[in-house]
């Protein structure tokens, strides 16, 4: 496995066990980056509560780039399903940030966050889901 993909699983798998412990189910999307049948990373739910797609990123640089193709399809994807669409970013030692995709800047051919977007419209896990 390329040393990004395991680095990409591990982050799931971390988040897949955050929500858990939180009291949620959530699951990773088997293919996920891969495949165009599935345009989200975890799909996540907890009692009577909408659920959610998330779509997850870390890098050790300060601005994460996702291509325009991958958040389009992304996000029909969570609206034919019903689902609300999250994107989840961790930064070196920032720990996890969720903000919603309209917070993405466009920059032409890629979507980007960066950490101080992150930090400005992201929110912690409680923040962000058990409000």
């Amino acid at each position: 496995m390329p040393k990004n993909k395991a680095k990409g699983s591990k982050a799931e798998r971390e988040l897949v066990e955050m929500f858990t412990k939180q009291g949620w189910r959530a699951v990773r999307v088997a293919g996920s980056g891969v495949s165009d049948y599935s345009p989200c990373d975890i799909i996540a739910g907890k009692g009577k509560r909408r659920g959610y797609t998330i779509e997850a990123k870390s890098s050790k640089k300060s601005t994460i780039y996702i291509t325009r193709e991958q958040i389009e399809e992304f996000i029909l994807f969570s609206s034919v399903i019903g689902l609300n669409p999250v994107i989840a970013v961790r930064f070196n030692r920032e720990g996890w940030l969720f903000l919603n995709p309209r917070f993405l800047k466009d920059t032409g051919k890629y979507w980007a966050v960066s950490l101080k977007l992150a930090k400005s419209k992201g929110k912690r896990f409680s923040q962000f889901f058990e409000k």
